[in-house]
């Protein structure tokens, strides 16, 4: 096994046999934490255009997706492997279009001991895999792109942007 540089961060998801666990948790405060992620679309301007007013074959796209994105934040520890189970306060779901572009954004909100990156990854990357699905009837080479964290507050590492 290869010596870590002092200046690298401990895995915390791996034992030092380098096998993967989930990480204990208990000791840790319980206090309020929020993330946002983000994740793109990327498509023609006239099928970003069928999604704003709702006239794509498979229905109305916006809402649809909003509804996985939050279904998809409280799965999140049955997808992820390592992932707790957070009790979910809050989800908030944008989703807007402008040119070539569908751009979701995901808020996940939590009072727990861990934080909700994962959760909000998860919402903005089945958001945008839910408006793939209803799109490529009409352009089956839409992309998804820039799926990434924007921001995270609270527990012990603080607060952290990168919007």
């Amino acid at each position: 096994m290869t010596e870590r540089a002092p200046s690298e961060p401990d895995l915390t998801h791996v034992r030092a046999d380098g096998s993967a666990h989930m990480v204990d948790v208990s000791e840790k405060a319980v206090t309020a934490r929020s993330a946002a992620a983000t994740a793109t679309l990327v498509t023609r301007p006239e099928v970003v255009a069928r999604i704003l007013d709702g006239s794509l074959p498979k229905g109305e796209v916006i809402g649809t997706a909003r509804i996985a994105a939050i279904m998809a934040v409280k799965q999140t520890s049955s997808l992820i492997p390592l992932c707790h189970p957070l009790p979910i306060a809050g989800v908030e779901v944008d989703i807007t279009g402008d040119g070539d572009r569908v751009v979701v954004e995901v808020s996940v909100r939590t009072t727990s001991r861990t934080g909700v990156e994962m959760e909000a990854l998860t919402g903005a990357s089945v958001a945008a895999l839910t408006v793939y699905d209803m799109v490529k009837a009409v352009d089956r080479t839409a992309t998804i792109t820039d799926v990434r964290v924007l921001e995270k507050h609270g527990g012990r590492s603080g607060d952290w942007s990168n919007r």
